[in-house]
């Protein structure tokens, strides 16, 4: 088993920042491709960004790039979202995930934290 645990979460001014952490337990951490992943109120759980076990790869979804950053340090096991340029449109439950190998869609992840709130004021 995996147990993932989401941090940093909060209320941020648009324009802002927020820096989300995802602590892992269980098992190697390296081994595990992780996700973050985000839910706003009536919508779908949509793929927000996913780095690979080594960091080497990085995917983002269109409406993030170039405002947040995704990355991990496995020796702490742990995963992080930089999360810059903070928009309305941004406020939504951020739930980090593992799995395997790469993938974009939610319903392939195995593990997920509980989710942090993200809420960005106008």
């Amino acid at each position: 088993q995996v147990q993932l645990v989401e941090s940093g979460g909060g209320l941020v001014q648009a324009g802002g920042s927020l820096r989300l952490s995802c602590a892992c337990s269980g098992r190697t951490f390296s081994n595990y491709f992780m996700g973050w992943f985000r839910q706003a109120p009536g919508k779908e759980r949509e793929f927000v960004a996913a780095i690979s076990g080594l960091g080497r790869s990085t995917d983002y979804t269109d409406s993030v790039k170039g405002r947040f950053a995704i990355s991990r340090d496995n020796a702490k096991n742990t995963v992080y979202l930089q999360m810059n340029s903070l928009k309305p449109e941004d406020t939504a439950v951020y739930y980090c995930a593992a799995r395997r190998t790469r993938s974009k869609l939610p319903l392939e992840y195995d593990y997920w934290g509980q989710g942090t709130q993200v809420t960005v004021s106008s």
